[in-house]
């Protein structure tokens, strides 16, 4: 490996969210030094109104999870998605009679991922970097400005400075740190807004994740553990801040109506969440003495629970990519370096964003012909056993060329 050039750490990490804490120990066991820079709290991160959604933790991403010593920490808490049942319909008249079904069988004996709630997979991460002997995790503290140097990457923070050999932007869609180094995105705010909340139901689910088209957007049903389940609403705008001002009875009220009593009496518990909708694709992932990974690199509507799961392959990407390049002598935040990561993860992240905006499109209306079409879409690929063994693979993560700790290997 390099000499370190004087610099604090090999790898300045900036934003400390799932993304950024994941590479972080992705990166530290490699042996590279890493620096991870959180503005917030610990304890603002792990509370637990801090975020209510919960994460479909596809197989690759569950297998690099084990890999860095995360996924034994959630232990209980993970709960399998054997089966995927995707459905269209109305609010009114329930589910159309065309259906598409994932069986996990079909393609292996694990199940498709896992379902976990985001305050634990958080937790998980920040008490395997209290362990990694490699990461030095600073919280509270906010990057000021980031100067790319030749040699070196200078961190402006508020109490003082920080330098490494490369800098890291994990600080969401739309990274201020990537357009302060002159990275663009393309992208749209959608019209919509996803409700997210918790309901209990009286009968077990069985580890079958639904997902259930509605002409303003999707509507997920994804198990949890025990007899609960995580609602996704994709709802219009205006509709979704109208349902979020109600109170919690006539907020159940309209849970219910979306979800039914396949699972028998459905109750709301705890709080609710919203947020807004957009696409968000970086034309760049890297420049000079800088990468971009997870949210500040692509944000995807989740309409197919991808999100997370691309940003982990991002971090086991460049991770292996770094490792390899080290390994060789090669200066870590040169350009040239970083293009292979970017070579790597940029058209297959792109085609994912798309593709999920046009279902999207696709779904989200009522237009007659259009429900006829979608329909007639679904049992044609339900009945194609290629076709629906194809998508079942993308769903479990293992597709396009994988990065060894998505392969449970060392990087």
């Amino acid at each position: 490996m390099l000499a370190r050039m004087n610099t604090d750490s090999d790898i300045a990490i900036i934003g400390g969210g799932l993304n950024g804490a994941a590479l972080a120990l992705a990166l530290g066991s490699t042996g590279l030094s890493v620096t991870l820079f959180d503005a917030a709290p610990r304890g603002v991160h792990s509370d637990d109104a801090f975020d209510g959604r919960a994460t479909a933790i596809a197989a690759g991403s569950r297998n690099m999870l084990r890999a860095l010593g995360v996924w034994d920490r959630l232990d209980g808490k993970a709960q399998p998605i054997h089966d995927i049942l995707v459905t269209d319909g109305r609010v009114s008249e329930g589910a159309g009679t065309s259906f598409l079904h994932f069986d996990h069988r079909e393609v292996g004996d694990e199940p498709f991922g896992h379902l976990v709630e985001n305050r634990h997979i958080r937790r998980a991460l920040f008490e395997a970097l209290d362990d990694a002997e490699a990461v030095t995790h600073r919280q509270p503290v906010k990057v000021l400005n980031l100067n790319r140097e030749t040699a070196k990457a200078v961190l402006e923070l508020e109490d003082g400075t920080s330098t490494a050999r490369l800098a890291i932007a994990c600080d969401g869609r739309s990274s201020p740190t990537a357009q302060a180094a002159g990275i663009g995105y393309a992208g749209w705010s959608y019209p919509q807004k996803g409700v997210v909340c918790t309901v209990e139901h009286a009968e077990p689910h069985g580890g079958v994740a639904h997902e259930y088209f509605l002409p303003s957007g999707p509507f997920a049903i994804l198990p949890l553990t025990g007899n609960r389940s995580s609602l996704v609403w994709t709802e219009k705008t205006a509709v979704a801040d109208a349902a979020m001002s109600l109170d919690d009875a006539g907020f159940e009220s309209e849970v219910v109506r979306r979800f039914g009593h396949f699972l028998g009496d459905v109750k709301v518990t705890g709080p609710r969440w919203s947020y807004p909708l957009n696409l968000s694709l970086a034309y760049n992932y890297c420049a000079h003495r800088l990468a971009v990974v997870g949210d500040a690199a692509h944000g995807v509507h989740p309409i197919a629970g991808q999100g997370l799961n691309l940003g982990f392959k991002d971090a086991a990407a460049l991770t292996q990519v770094l490792a390899e390049a080290a390994r060789r002598g090669e200066d870590i935040g040169a350009e040239d370096v970083l293009k292979r990561y970017e070579r790597w993860r940029r058209f297959d992240n792109t085609a994912m964003g798309l593709g999920m905006d046009a279902i999207n499109r696709l779904f989200s209306n009522d237009l007659s012909p259009v429900r006829a079409l979608r329909g007639m879409g679904l049992d044609i690929v339900n009945r194609m056993g290629p076709a629906r063994r194809f998508f079942m693979r993308q769903a479990a993560g293992l597709s396009g060329e994988m990065p060894r700790l998505l392969q449970g290997k060392p990087a």
